[in-house]
Order: structure tokens, then C-alpha cells, then sequence
């Protein structure tokens, strides 16, 4: 992969830079709400002023990088955005596991999520799916059992008879 020059703006740049003082100003808002001033203390000894020496440096900077990107006139925003909402992908498979695992338990969850995984990686030979699956099955052994992590069991344990549940419940 080609990294552009550093003397040429990529578009993400700009939404990171509008973004970061945005947040840099907010920030400088809030500075007399959660610091005070102390009366009779030195400057530097005054609770306020690091904080703000900070927050005023994220505001300048943050300044100097959006001017910058205005002046270099930075790249288009769309592609690059676009490749950062990509990764809301991986939030979005981890909100379903953590849905998930209380409805069908923590081994099919991580067997079923595992194998998913690995699919939507683009292995899709059965043996790499069988190599998925198996370290599904030894993440589940290694926390559950070995390190007795406790993760209650999912709903679909109901329907097993006693003796099985409680098995499932407490190793698997």
C-alpha cells in the first residue's frame, strides 16, 4: 500500500480535524464549570491552570490543523469516511454476540459467532471453519472451566434435563 506524501491532505483529515476542535472548544467551555480557582495560590499552583494550558493548547492546535486542511485543500471525504463507518461493522457483531449469548449460551453463541467470523473474513474452506469452530470450543473450555469465569447460561439451557444443565451451565 502507497502512502500519499505528507505535504498532501487525505480526506479523512478534515472530518478528524473539524471533529477534534469542535471537541477542543467544548472542552475550553466547560473548563470553569470543572476546575475553580483558589485564591491566594501561585499560578502554577492553581488547580485551573494546568487543565486549561492543555485545553487552550487542543483548541490552537486543533486550529492550525483545520486551517491547514482548508488550505491544502484535503482530499475528498467521502471514500475515507466511508472506510471508517466499515469498522461499525465489528460493533455491530459484537452487540449481537453479547445479545445472543444469554438466549443460546455461551458455547453455540461462540462456536456460531466464531465459525460467522471467519467466514465473513473470507475463509470459506471447511477446513478453516473446523479450526474456527475448535477455537471456539477452547476459548469457551479456557474461561469457563479453566479460569471459572462466570457467564450465566443462556435461556435454550431451560429445556435440557437436570443433570445436563447444570453440567452445561457450570462448564460450558
Amino acid at each position: 500500500m502507497k502512502l500519499p506524501p505528507s505535504s498532501q491532505s487525505r480526506g479523512g483529515q478534515l472530518v478528524f480535524a473539524l471533529v477534534f476542535f469542535v471537541f477542543a472548544v467544548f472542552l475550553l467551555s466547560m473548563l470553569s464549570a470543572e476546575t475553580r480557582y483558589s485564591a491566594g495560590k501561585q499560578l502554577f499552583a492553581q488547580p485551573r491552570f494546568w487543565p486549561g494550558a492543555a485545553v487552550v493548547g487542543m483548541v490552537l492546535f486543533g486550529l492550525g490543523h483545520l486551517w491547514n486542511c482548508f488550505r491544502t485543500r484535503a482530499g475528498k471525504v467521502g471514500p475515507e469516511l466511508f472506510l471508517w463507518l466499515r469498522s461499525l461493522e465489528y460493533l455491530t457483531w459484537f452487540m449481537a454476540y453479547v445479545f445472543v449469548v444469554p438466549l443460546i449460551g455461551y458455547l453455540l453463541a461462540t462456536l456460531v459467532f466464531m465459525v460467522l467470523l471467519v467466514f465473513r473474513s473470507g475463509y470459506r474452506s471447511p477446513g478453516m471453519l473446523m479450526k474456527a469452530a475448535i477455537v471456539g470450543l477452547l476459548v469457551v473450555l479456557v474461561f469457563k472451566t479453566g479460569l471459572a469465569v462466570r457467564i450465566p447460561g443462556g435461556a435454550v439451557y431451560e429445556y435440557l434435563p437436570q443433570a445436563l444443565r447444570s453440567f452445561m451451565i457450570t462448564y460450558f
